[in-house]
């Protein structure tokens, strides 16, 4: 019985590193994402009309891990609240009010955390805090109330301004990217597949659709989504989309200190063998018009010296799509 007891405590042992192992792989490229979503959030403040007060830390709940693991991870984690710190990012204004990975939170500011419903197997809580903190008062100060070790603790961040957006990682082997106009998501494979720059130029082509309001504007022109995208009337409409999101992209990398030119070795490196599905539908311009058209767009803006670069056309967001796509476009040859 010794030597069975012995045998069960080293399988367990062994279970639970496993668990602890893909915990940490997980958390890795959430903070991966989310430190790209940062730098390009905060970078291009001055670009976006819609703010929010820029803390610097990425968040989890407890409710996102299914039944099969969620008593492992609130172990792992040391979950004591349903919401806590996953990862700061570094230099941010969480770090430098003295926030710790792994502090469970209690109040952000007048977000009571125990009040947010939450379902459990979804992030319905987790999304339903970011969007509440999203909504606290610009430029002040927030008090943020957490438990560390068992111990309440209290630190008072200034935040910076960024741009309101979400950045959520899709644990999936697909290569899918989107953006609903308040969330960016990209599947977790781009971050195995393509180095940090090539993934800021994804998230920053999916970031610019949410900046230019894309979403509300395409549908205001009561255009149908998914598969009758490539369509009738729908095309011009989701051509002129992705190319001004193509063109902005190279303002927001440069911005955040990346180099515009990862836009084109992204596509390069992606448009030949897996640019499938909506990359290569009729709504979706060929990849390589879509290098030619960035190449002329980086051309332009580095003649530009002055910090935060703002395109000139930025300023048409607020007005109706023209589905005039042709005009932006800059054709292979």
């Amino acid at each position: 019985m010794a030597a069975a007891s012995c045998f069960g405590a080293v399988a367990a042992a062994a279970e639970a590193k496993q668990a602890a192992d893909v915990f940490e792989a997980v958390r890795k490229a959430d903070l991966d994402l989310g430190r790209i979503g940062w730098k390009l959030a905060t970078a291009n403040a001055a670009l976006c009309d819609r703010l929010e007060p820029g803390l610097g830390f990425q968040l989890h709940t407890l409710d996102q891990f299914d039944d099969s693991s969620r008593d492992a991870a609130r172990k792992h984690f040391g979950f004591a609240s349903a919401v806590a710190v996953e990862g700061i990012f570094p230099g941010s204004p969480a770090e430098r009010a003295g926030l710790h990975v792994d502090d469970s939170l209690l109040h952000v500011g007048n977000v009571d955390i125990a009040a947010i419903a939450g379902k459990s197997g979804t992030t319905q809580r987790l999304v339903a805090t970011q969007l509440a903190i999203a909504a606290l008062p610009q430029g002040q100060p927030i008090e943020i109330q957490a438990l560390r070790a068992g111990e309440m603790v209290k630190v008072v961040v200034q935040p910076l301004p960024a741009c309101r957006s979400r950045f959520e990682l899709r644990i999936a082997r697909d290569y899918n990217a989107s953006a609903d106009g308040t969330m960016v998501q990209i599947s977790a494979r781009f971050l195995d597949t393509y180095s940090e720059e090539q993934v800021a130029a994804a998230v920053a082509h999916e970031f610019s659709h949410n900046i230019l309001h894309h979403r509300e504007r395409l549908e205001a022109r009561g255009v149908d989504f998914g598969l009758l995208s490539g369509f009738g009337a729908n095309v011009k409409y989701f051509r002129e989309t992705e190319l001004r999101a193509d063109l902005l992209s190279v303002y927001l990398l440069a911005n955040a200190g990346y180099p515009p030119g990862a836009s084109i070795a992204f596509w390069r490196s992606f448009g030949p063998s897996k640019a499938g599905g909506i990359f290569r539908s009729r709504s979706h311009p060929h990849w390589r018009d879509r290098v030619a058209t960035l190449e002329g767009e980086i051309a332009r803006m580095e003649k530009l010296s002055v910090r935060p670069v703002i395109p000139v056309w930025l300023g048409e967001r607020d007005q109706p799509l023209t589905g005039e796509w042709q005009a932006l476009i800059v054709r292979h040859r």
